[in-house]
């Protein structure tokens, strides 16, 4: 079995992994190497910060490392907050809140809006693959559920329920993060 470092520190990420990936790989993360600290997110890409991230793991640790970027792009706001979904604004109830503001009196059918989510796996040769997952939806008008995090709460899927409205399971399923992961599991299972 491989240790794959996962370049985050959100357990709710980590959770995700680890429920997706079983036992073939032990799977750690950042809080395992502190003296690594924050990596800043400086390309404007997904993809492009997915790799900065992984690199840098790879290159601290000599392990596998395996990264994401992940954000919510709003077709109404230009694909907005897109990369700067993170630092929107300093809270998640914050930044949901901004969001709403942004698109009050958007009518529903102009307030489609996908999640994305890049995947970046290095090896500690600095070799890497990129997977990309999407999950498709529009942004409600209040936010409805207590499972997930992030813009989750206003995130309504076709069938009418949010994100967070979702178990655990139910969100792996179809969620952006999930849809990459399982493009990514092959090689991730590969490791070990």
């Amino acid at each position: 079995m491989k240790d794959l470092v996962f370049a985050t520190s959100n357990k709710g990420k980590l959770v995700e992994l680890q429920g997706l990936v079983g036992a073939d790989v032990h799977v750690r993360s950042l809080k395992d190497f502190p003296s690594i600290g924050e990596i800043p997110e400086t390309a404007d890409t997904f993809e492009g910060n997915a790799e900065l991230k992984a690199r840098a793991v790879a290159k601290a640790t000599g392990l596998w490392a395996l990264a994401d970027d992940s954000g919510l792009a709003v077709d109404a706001l230009g694909g907005q907050p897109g990369v700067y979904s993170a630092r929107y604004a300093p809270t998640d109830a914050e930044r949901i809140a901004k969001l709403l503001l942004a698109l009050q009196g958007v009518p529903d059918d102009r307030r489609t809006a996908r999640f994305v989510c890049a995947l970046c796996l290095c090896s500690p040769a600095q070799q890497v693959v990129f997977t990309r997952g999407t999950c498709e939806g529009r942004i409600g008008h209040v936010a409805k559920g207590a499972h997930g995090f992030g813009y989750d709460p206003v995130f309504v899927l076709a069938d009418g329920h949010t994100l967070a409205e979702l178990t655990h399971e139910e969100k792996s399923g179809l969620s952006h993060r999930g849809n990459a992961f399982r493009l990514m599991l092959p090689r991730l299972r590969q490791l070990g």
